[in-house]
């Protein structure tokens, strides 16, 4: 794919390098259509902001704003320090502003209020969460916590994190819970 980009001269013979007005939705475009035909399948890393840079010939900023419409859409998932990954077929789609943390969290309490996950049941390892999800074991944690604060999960020490007995009316209020 060739540049996106013109090049303006300033005078004293240097040339800068703009994008055109709404090249981040052309890039955004792109890819949404690589990610379509499968050349970007689930799972499969997004090239760098660098490289996708070089390869449209747009800063890294212009990339950003491409990949963050696809982030808004559900396509792409961001895992600190890993990089992104292409969303699979049935992830949960975000809601705007949700944090990786939030969705793992509502997830979760939606299959504990489906029925999926029953009171006594294990839930997954913050490891199994973080693998599953492409996120840190960190952010895995944070979603644990949340279940626990609202009383959904609770923690044997040594053991792991079992649902709780809980009314399902509690488990359906998280489910639809919010990054705050």
């Amino acid at each position: 794919m060739g540049p996106l980009t013109g090049q303006e001269h300033d005078g004293a013979g240097a040339v800068a390098v703009r994008a055109a007005w709404g090249t981040y939705q052309q890039i955004a475009d792109r890819l949404r259509a690589r990610i379509a035909s499968g050349e970007l399948a689930p799972g499969a890393e997004v090239p760098s902001e660098a490289d996708l840079g070089a390869e449209f010939g747009v800063a890294r900023t212009t990339v950003r704003r491409a990949l963050a419409v696809l982030e808004r859409e559900g396509l792409v998932a961001v895992a600190p320090g890993r990089g992104r990954t292409v969303s699979g077929p049935g992830s949960p789609a975000p809601f705007p502003g949700e944090s990786a943390a939030a969705r793992i969290a509502r997830d979760l309490a939606g299959q504990v209020a489906g029925g999926d996950l029953a009171p006594g049941d294990r839930l997954p390892s913050e490891h199994a969460l973080a693998a599953e999800h492409g996120v840190s074991r960190g952010t895995a944690r944070q979603a644990l916590a949340r279940l626990e604060t609202a009383g959904l999960v609770e923690a044997a020490q040594g053991r792991g994190r079992y649902v709780r007995a809980a009314d399902a009316a509690s488990a359906r209020r998280e489910a639809r819970c919010q990054d705050q």
